[in-house]
């Protein structure tokens, strides 16, 4: 029998080659992604379910991951990958942008989260986080970015503690620049817009790459997945200096 596994996001170039790399171990992946993402998704197979769902909307997001568990009881491993960019200076953005950051970003994982608990435990499986460099450090131009992925860190770490005794792994990874969307950033007055399009990344790596680093640590039992070099060496600076490591960052990225 296939294993199962959820991906938010399924339709961007992470989610993609996340499930692209499942796929190939015979696993079943469920793709969560807006209905405009799904429809242009190319990746055929028997094994691949597309579910369209706005994360923002509470009673979609319930109502979707009922019928998730509904077929399929036990899951496996559920990569909460789903999220959206913002760049700019924080005068520059309004609190509705913040807030819709978080909504995106931090509130529709927690909601995937809350729908497939009990799957996951009748699974004995994971929750993978993806969340980034901004979540342990900050990032210049990215203030709600940041405090979405910050929430994310410490929402899924404490959840780890909570559900290690029904046999459930809760796990985190943070890549540094993934080049999902290149040239593709597509963002509107708000700064909010596609991840992996950023013009000032650097030390960037293909989906694949970090997809497989991704599911390398899962694997291998890690809780926290450094993804590149970049975030490797970030995460090692900002915990032996913090002031080092921010003007390291300033250094790489202020304009």
């Amino acid at each position: 029998m296939s294993r199962v596994a959820v991906i938010t996001g399924g339709a961007g170039g992470l989610g993609q080659a996340l499930a692209h790399q499942l796929l190939k171990e015979d696993w079943r992946v469920v793709l969560m992604d807006l209905p405009g993402a799904l429809q242009v998704l190319k990746l055929e197979s028997e094994r691949v379910e597309r579910v369209a769902c706005d994360l923002t909307d509470e009673a979609a997001v319930a109502s979707v991951c009922a019928g998730i568990s509904t077929r399929h009881p036990a899951l496996d491993l559920v990569i909460h990958n789903a999220g959206v960019t913002q760049i700019g200076l924080f005068d520059e953005t309004t609190l509705a942008s913040q807030r819709l950051v978080m909504e995106i970003n931090y509130f529709g994982s927690v909601r995937v989260a809350a729908g497939l608990l009990k799957a996951v435990r009748a699974g004995k499986g994971t929750h993978l986080a993806v969340s980034s460099v901004a979540g342990f450090a900050p990032l210049y131009k990215r203030t709600a970015y940041a405090a979405s992925k910050h929430a994310l860190n410490g929402f899924f770490s404490s959840l780890a503690s909570e559900e290690a005794r029904h046999g459930v792994r809760v796990l985190i990874a943070a890549p540094s620049f993934v080049a999902t969307n290149p040239g593709r950033l597509d963002a509107g007055e708000d700064g909010i817009g596609r991840p992996g399009a950023a013009t000032d990344g650097f030390d960037e790596m293909s989906p694949e790459q970090a997809a497989g680093i991704i599911l390398d640590g899962w694997r291998r039992g890690k809780d926290f997945i450094p993804v590149g070099r970049v975030a490797s060496l970030g995460w090692r600076i900002n915990r032996l200096s913090p002031r080092l490591y921010n003007w390291l960052m300033m250094r790489k990225i202020q304009p």
